[in-house]
């Protein structure tokens, strides 16, 4: 680095261009008179006395008297430590420029294009710490693991988590001992997917497998994109996949956050004559006023519908528009699932309490 970089990058870091001149000569010449500095670099001289006398109260010189003014360079520890500390400031700054334009704010209704995957997994942390009712995810051991605080966080508030584990062929997967308490239910596929994490109907965090070639992501605050992504998870990551860990038994009450695997299960019992009692909590879809309703679901439809059905329906089945009818204090609701419109109620959880036959 010549005199004039050196020089230019003093100021940079608070020092006058008369200041930076002269303790840049001053380290030149070791220990000189105030006249001899001023010889070696542009500081006029009725000014060097006051410039040098401000070095000195910065810590970068002291002076002396020998004949007439002198001064010398001191030990630059402290000036090392300043400029180290203003560099790494410097690439702080740099850094937090680079995180927030890589990660920016979401408003309603908005799907945001990221460059980073660390982008996508940090507002998925964000979104698990922050859901209020059911997260749906798709990830590698890796990623698990990053995840697995946040979590175990939301398990333990009572939020439907439905993890699926996507492992490469020679990739090993967490154990059910490290996967119990962090889902209500796991299921493990055995081949690579992209991340996807979906929380709260609303919200969407995506991003390309490792093999992509391009890294990106895809932030989602919207519940009819979400709704997109929901269907791809239920298709590729979780219908046909081997369950490793449940929560989920026989007995009642049972909670159901997708009406479609609730009609599933509901319908070869309602063939078979049994009165089933439930709750239901969702959104009235006329005025999207919280509503929650205690009753007997009576019937269940969807295209292809056939009460006789034994075994449970297959979910393409369920692909279209479905409901179930439920009878509380005298009056009748329809009750639809994720997006409903036509139906009165969009059903968020439908628990099952009692299920009985006479």
């Amino acid at each position: 680095m010549d005199d004039d970089e050196l020089t230019a990058i003093l100021e940079d870091s608070g020092l006058s261009p008369y200041q930076a001149e002269a303790y840049v000569a001053l380290l030149g010449l070791g220990t000189a008179s105030a006249t001899d500095v001023a010889e070696s670099c542009d500081v006029p001289d009725p000014r060097i006395y006051d410039v040098l006398r401000d070095l000195e109260s910065k810590g970068y010189i002291e002076t002396f008297q020998q004949d007439s003014l002198t001064a010398r360079a001191r030990d630059p520890k402290e000036v090392l430590e300043d400029l180290r500390s203003r560099s790494s400031k410097y690439l702080d700054a740099a850094e937090t420029i680079e995180e927030r334009y890589n990660q920016p704010e979401i408003s309603d209704h908005e799907v945001s294009i990221v460059k980073r995957f660390d982008t996508v997994l940090n507002r998925a942390v964000d979104l698990i710490d922050a859901a209020e009712n059911q997260i749906q995810l798709g990830v590698n051991s890796r990623q698990f693991y990053e995840l697995e605080r946040a979590l175990r966080d939301a398990h333990e508030r009572g939020i439907d988590i439905k993890l699926s584990i996507c492992t490469e062929p020679d990739e090993e997967a967490p154990t059910v001992e490290d996967i119990e308490g962090t889902c209500t239910e796991a299921r493990h596929r055995e081949l690579p997917s992209p991340f996807l994490v979906l929380v709260d109907r609303q919200w969407t965090c995506f991003a390309p497998h490792r093999h992509s070639v391009s890294e990106y992501g895809v932030l989602v605050n919207d519940p009819t994109h979400t709704y997109v992504f929901h269907w791809f998870f239920l298709t590729c990551l979780w219908e046909i996949w081997d369950t490793i860990v449940t929560e989920r038994t026989p007995e009642t009450p049972t909670t159901y956050v997708d009406l479609r695997y609730a009609v599933r299960d509901i319908e070869p019992l309602l063939s078979e004559g049994a009165t089933i009692e439930a709750t239901v909590e969702g959104f009235i879809t006329s005025t999207s006023e919280h509503v929650e309703l205690t009753g007997t679901i009576t019937d269940v439809n969807y295209i292809g519908s056939a009460m006789d059905r034994k075994d449970p329906v297959p979910l393409v089945q369920l692909a279209g528009r479905i409901s179930a009818t439920l009878e509380s204090d005298g009056t009748t609701y329809e009750i639809g699932g994720w997006g409903a419109v036509l139906e009165e109620i969009e059903a968020t959880n439908i628990t099952i309490t009692d299920i009985r036959y006479e």
